[in-house]
């Protein structure tokens, strides 16, 4: 099973940027499709972006395309998330997440590695 550890969150003014990183050990990070979801206070754990075991494909959800992008380094063994103009509707603890399988999804079920999440809070 795959350990995930999340870090770079803070509070950042609207507008602002940040970079996420999620360090994985365990199992080759290579086979395992990573993605980052975020969870605000009363809501659901939501998805944002997804990434192929390669990092040849990537799909965001629509509320943070063009903002954000999901990158990952196999040979260091961790995914990124940069976020550019943000948002305070962006204010959210932020999980990285992983699964085994052969294509990718968006369903917060499919994934079974999940991180302890790192805040992140905008101010407006």
């Amino acid at each position: 099973q795959v350990q995930l550890v999340e870090s770079g969150g803070g509070l950042v003014q609207a507008g602002g940027s940040l970079r996420l990183s999620c360090a994985a050990s365990g199992r080759t990070f290579s086979t395992y499709f990573m993605a980052w979801f975020r969870q605000a206070p009363g809501k659901e754990r939501e998805f944002v972006a997804t990434i192929s075991r390669s990092g040849g494909s990537v799909y965001v959800a629509d509320s943070v395309k063009g903002r954000f992008t999901i990158s990952r380094d196999n040979a260091k063994n961790t995914v990124y998330l940069q976020m550019n103009s943000l948002k305070p509707e962006d204010t959210a603890v932020y999980y990285c997440a992983a699964r085994l399988g052969t294509d990718i999804t968006t369903g917060v079920n499919e994934y079974s590695g999940w991180g302890q999440g790192t805040q992140v809070t905008v101010s407006s």
